[in-house]
């Protein structure tokens, strides 16, 4: 006969108690949220007060139990995503609903992106990973992952001063966690002096095989910059406030993931600053067949613009407030047809 490794009157070795206890706040949180059982009703069936059971339903979010996801009414969403399929040519639009707190934002952003991604991926598909902000935030949104055979590729190099956060090997090794694939670093720093060490690194046999891989990825995670004097860049000592303005002054308004900046039309910048990135550029995005743009802040509007207008762009996910705006920019933006 089989026995259990511990007698009945023994203590329960802590991670059994959190396991039973995770199963009771899973149980009540379902009945609350899928069956709509009452708080009053909970504290019956389980003898615990109104105030506990509280306790477990917040538990429940911070655990993951629970993902809640606030979405803009459906028929609202659906319009302007079809505005946004007509004018840029996109396959996807993903919107949250506006939070004054911008941090509050981009976790709700990121948790639907994640979302996104979990139902996308596939055995066998390789995702390039940018840096920043919101991509490091769609990385810790993901909740009840599909465990997949996926790799995560750098698709540009990394940056002391990003952080774990922001550093996209960091990212890779968080999603490869999260859904059981695999990660692969770039081994460059992100910024190099100019473009003659540009060229030398991107010769390098191991940052040009990391980089072969990032071309041919299935789907591309990254971010859109608002080239502004409290971007990442700047933060990060790659470029200074001065730098940023003179090229905001020249007509630059964004870029996508650090590098290949663009002007309101989509159309590369002529700047001293362009073509010292080791990544993927803007003609590598547009192979790969599904490049996802996550841009949360409301400062972003012009930058998204210009990012869609590249034709790079196949997924975006924003707010709702920046989606009206980069429509009414759209408008007001336009270049007069030639005259045939």
């Amino acid at each position: 006969m089989i026995q259990s490794a511990r007698r009945p009157w023994q203590t329960p070795r802590p991670d059994e108690l959190k396991d039973a206890e995770l199963d009771i706040i899973a149980d009540i949180a379902g009945l609350y949220y899928a069956d709509q059982v009452t708080q009053e009703e909970l504290s019956h069936k389980f003898g615990m007060s109104r105030a506990k059971i509280g306790r477990l339903l917040k538990r429940a979010r911070e655990e993951g139990i629970v993902e809640i996801m606030v979405r803009p009414h459906p028929g609202v969403a659906t319009r302007i995503e079809q505005e946004f399929v007509q004018r840029f040519g996109i396959e996807r639009l993903i919107l949250a609903v506006d939070h004054p707190d911008q941090d509050t934002q981009r976790i709700a952003l990121a948790s639907l992106a994640a979302a996104y991604l979990n139902r996308l991926l596939r055995d066998g598909m390789i995702v390039a990973v940018g840096m920043g902000r919101n991509i490091g935030a769609v990385a810790d949104g993901v909740v009840s992952p599909n465990q997949r055979a996926v790799t995560f590729v750098c698709a540009i190099g990394g940056s002391l001063r990003a952080g774990e956060f922001m550093n996209p090997d960091h990212i890779c090794r968080r999603l490869a966690a999260r859904f059981g694939g695999e990660s692969e670093s770039l081994y460059a720093p992100a910024l190099v002096e100019n473009a003659e060490a540009r060229l030398a690194l991107m010769q390098n046999e191991t940052v040009r095989q990391t980089l072969d891989r990032a071309r041919r990825a299935d789907i591309a995670l990254i971010g859109v910059g608002d080239l502004s004097e409290d971007s990442n860049m700047v933060r990060m000592g790659w470029f200074t406030p001065k730098e940023v303005t003179e090229a905001r002054l020249s007509g630059t308004i964004g870029d996508m993931m650090g590098y290949d900046f663009f002007d309101v039309q989509g159309r590369p910048s002529s700047l001293d600053m362009q073509g010292r990135i080791i990544g993927l550029t803007t003609p590598e995005l547009r192979r790969i067949p599904n490049v996802i743009a996550v841009a949360s802040e409301n400062t972003k509007a012009a930058g998204i613009l210009g990012a869609l207008r590249t034709g790079a762009v196949n997924t975006l996910a924003t707010s709702l407030s920046n989606a009206h705006t980069v429509l009414s920019l759209d408008d007001a933006t336009q270049l007069p047809r030639s005259v045939a």
